[in-house]
């Protein structure tokens, strides 16, 4: 048999929810995001009604939409015994089973991502069919195992080793359904695809093949970057249980009043995109153009007891910026600049500008490239100075004054450098449009590698 299953790709947070059809009318639903909306557009796609919600472990990088399914469809959550959540679900033990109509759920205990971390082997009758294993086993890797503390990763990982070879004992036909894939700072390969099968990662998965349990720890430790530091609050958050949250909006607000909100200590986010930032944007606003890595780059780049207030242009929509600031627990929304730009500019509101450069003008500027270590690893402009884009905030002092220009991959996370550095005092800044390669392919010239 091959499950009725429809993978709901986040592509902004690297993550995959699944909605089972159960083939009774009902579904089952696998790690769903607080934000629902492409979840319920496919279940009343298919006349489904979600009856179960299952959570393989305590979320760090985004809200769990558990508690949002008990609340508006009455559905039952399945997770860990061991995870001490503080809301009503069926706490599941290893080797535990749920009846789902025909098709049923055993639990395996998979500890290493987390500590109460759990697959889900999905059977009919016997015969195992796939397995939702979450960050125990994905395509190409296991997820990362320091997110607990330095204090636990050792053990953490040791147990994560173990996780994976037990995974591999299942059969090859049966399908590996994981959570996290590429884009994750779970930690996943690159261009991984999001599925496969327990065959495919015994023959070809790097960590699968380790030789020791040491060799494991060193090429799993080995291969890790950095996080946002959200997610050192979000398991906590997803143990308590989110708010249900019933209609969100952005509250418009006037010139005076986002004036107000600002010198209280609240927070300017610039949402539109890069060319629009540049041409004029408030002083200080943060800019974090809005797409599917928005939500990253938010919880990033601010704090969770900040009011935010965003700035928009009239074809962004509202609901895509609330969405994806509640998916990582960022509830603080003051609301938005009523009217956006045009609005502050007739309200006699200053404005700034911020230079673009093309490839090929760069010149002798110095260059400040924020992109992850392992991008710049894999070549970066010579003689340019590396910072990434989660470091520069607080290391704003550090960098020369004069110009500089700020680069990444396309532009939009230099854009967010390049704010917080004028934010700091910095002047003379400008953003590369595109990146590393644009720049090699406009002046001929070799990047340097790591």
């Amino acid at each position: 048999m091959r499950a009725d299953l429809t993978p709901v790709v986040d592509e902004g947070l690297g993550n995959s929810t699944y909605l089972l059809d159960l083939g009774d009318g009902r579904a089952l639903v696998v790690d769903p995001p607080r934000d629902l909306r492409r979840v319920r557009a496919v279940a009343a796609e298919r006349n489904l009604q979600i009856a179960f919600a299952a959570d393989t472990h305590l979320h760090a990088d985004f809200v769990t939409g558990a508690v949002q399914l008990a609340a508006t469809d009455s559905a039952t959550l399945l997770a860990s015994a061991a995870g001490g959540r503080l809301y009503p679900h069926r706490g599941l033990y290893d080797g535990d089973e749920v009846d789902l109509g025909g098709l049923r759920l055993r639990v395996l205990a998979t500890p290493g991502h987390t500590h109460e971390h759990v697959a889900f082997l999905l059977l009919d009758d016997q015969a195992p069919v796939g397995v939702f294993t979450g960050g125990s086993l994905i395509v190409g890797s296991a997820a990362r195992t320091d997110l607990a503390g330095p204090e636990h990763t050792a053990a953490l990982t040791r147990a994560q080793y173990a996780s994976l070879q037990r995974l591999l004992t299942l059969p090859d036909e049966v399908e590996l359904w994981p959570t996290h894939g590429a884009g994750s700072f779970c930690s996943a390969p690159p261009g991984a695809a999001r599925t496969s099968t327990i065959g495919i990662e015994r023959a070809t998965n790097a960590l699968a093949g380790a030789a020791t349990q040491e060799q494991f720890a060193a090429e799993l430790l080995g291969s890790l970057g950095s996080y946002p530091p959200y997610f050192t609050r979000l398991p906590e958050q997803n143990r308590r249980g989110p708010a249900v949250l019933t209609d969100p909006h952005l509250t418009p607000l006037d010139v005076a009043a986002v004036q107000r909100l600002l010198v209280a200590g609240g927070r300017l986010i610039d949402t539109r995109p890069v060319a629009d930032y540049a041409t004029g944007h408030i002083p200080g606003a943060l800019s974090i153009p809005l797409r599917p890595a928005f939500a990253t780059w938010l919880g990033w780049l601010t704090s969770n007891d900040q009011p935010l207030v965003y700035v928009r242009n009239d074809n962004q929509e509202p609901q895509e910026i609330l969405w994806q600031a509640a998916n990582i627990g960022l509830d603080q929304l003051a609301g938005e600049l009523a009217g956006g730009m045009p609005s502050w500019t007739a309200a006699g509101g200053e404005t700034v500008s911020t230079e673009l450069v093309h490839p090929c003008n760069v010149g002798d500027r110095r260059v400040l490239d924020i992109r992850q270590e392992s991008e710049w690893d894999s070549g970066h402009l010579p003689g340019a100075i590396h910072l990434e884009l989660g470091n520069v905030a607080a290391s704003t002092a550090e960098l020369p004054e004069g110009p500089l220009v700020v680069m990444c991959g396309h532009g939009e996370r230099a854009a967010g450098a390049a704010s917080l550095l004028e934010q700091a005092g910095h002047r003379q800044l400008a953003v590369l449009v595109g990146g590393a390669q644009d720049w090699t392919a406009a002046t001929g010239r070799v990047l340097e590698t790591s």
